[in-house]
């Protein structure tokens, strides 16, 4: 009767391994082939190094088969998995560097408009207003994204609640994370937090470029761009090597703070940069126990300058602790139904309507 695979197997279930269970038992048979009594098949190893202690294992299953009836010929191979393959390293991704020549002002592929939220001084609001407008036009069917271009104190990873390094599958393209609704770029997310970014100007330049045009934004009706403060490098870039729909320029009422919004209004200027409108940040404090309003900051100075140089006053949002809460715990006030969401939705209807957004 011709010897079956069913035999072979039975024969080397009886096969011991030196530190217990048989060739069958521990799945190490492979390839059992039968053709007029050769019978050939595979002792494969978990590893290299059992391997080379498994040549009396070898042995004693080629008799132990040899002996069968109607076997004629036995040959067995003795081999092992070889070591994992460590999976490919994903290309370097540097941020920074000399930015590279442009013959001019130019757009992300797939971006329609681009805006720019500024302010002439920190500490108004800006990034906390440039989170929750993006997410309140994504709220309202807007494809957005959202640049955080504040190289030296990135906040938007924390405020969208997001910090993971995105992903580049050739070392140039990068990859953009999404959060509310809104593809998110930002340098927070290429560099370890709490460290300082010290980088001369060119290095800061040459990011921007690289964020604006390296990363993979898809199609988008608006990128809004949150601008550090000031009139600096990254001002400058933006405005001279991007093809820009305007700047939003975020204030106090306070006069201090007017007066450094005053100094980024004429910078768009010198730039020749549109300014869509302005937005007057925490214009009061409403008192959560009586309702009372207070003008913690003044009154009407952002209305005052708006009419002064004739732009559109785009919205007046007050201080208010859970816009603050919702910025820190990464989820943006705009995202829920509240008040302050129906502030933001309204600067984002109106942006809509004019054809900004």
């Amino acid at each position: 009767m011709p010897i079956t695979n069913d035999q072979i197997l039975a024969t080397l279930r009886r096969i011991a391994m030196p530190d217990g269970g048989d060739l069958v038992s521990r799945d190490l048979i492979r390839a059992v082939q039968v053709n007029d009594g050769a019978v050939q098949f595979v002792i494969e190893a978990p590893t290299p190094e059992i391997a080379a202690r498994m040549e009396p294992v070898r042995a004693a299953a080629q008799e132990a088969v040899q002996a069968l009836e109607g076997v004629g010929t036995v040959r067995v191979a003795l081999t092992a998995h070889g070591p994992a393959a460590k999976p490919a390293a994903p290309p370097s991704l540097k941020i920074g560097g000399h930015p590279k020549p442009q013959e001019g002002p130019t757009k992300p592929t797939g971006v329609q408009r681009i805006l720019a939220i500024g302010s002439g001084k920190g500490g108004v609001g800006k990034s906390t207003v440039s989170s929750n407008l993006a997410v309140a036009l994504a709220k309202q069917g807007r494809k957005v994204g959202l640049l955080d271009a504040d190289i030296y104190g990135p906040s938007q990873p924390r405020m969208m609640g997001i910090n993971k390094r995105p992903a580049s599958p050739d070392g140039k393209t990068i990859i953009p994370l999404k959060a509310h609704g809104v593809t998110l770029m930002s340098i927070g997310f290429m560099m370890e937090e709490g460290k300082a970014v010290v980088w001369r100007g060119p290095m800061l330049m040459g990011a921007l470029q690289q964020m604006l045009g390296q990363v993979e934004w898809g199609e988008l009706d608006v990128l809004i761009v949150d601008l550090p403060p000031g009139t600096g490098d990254v001002q400058l870039t933006l405005c001279t090597k991007s093809d820009l729909t305007g700047a939003i320029v975020v204030s106090t009422p306070q006069d201090v703070a007017l007066i450094d919004a005053r100094k980024a209004l004429d910078m768009f200027a010198t730039l020749k940069t549109p300014v869509l409108g302005l937005i007057e940040n925490m214009s009061m404090f409403v008192c959560p126990d009586c309702g009372a309003e207070h003008q913690i900051f003044g009154q009407g100075g952002v209305a005052a300058e708006a009419e002064k140089m004739g732009v559109p006053l785009l919205g007046a949002l007050p201080i208010d602790l859970e816009t603050r809460l919702a910025g820190d715990g990464g989820t943006p006030i705009a995202a829920g139904d509240g008040p302050m969401a129906q502030a933001y939705a309204r600067i984002a209807e109106g942006l809509i309507k004019g054809g900004m957004a």
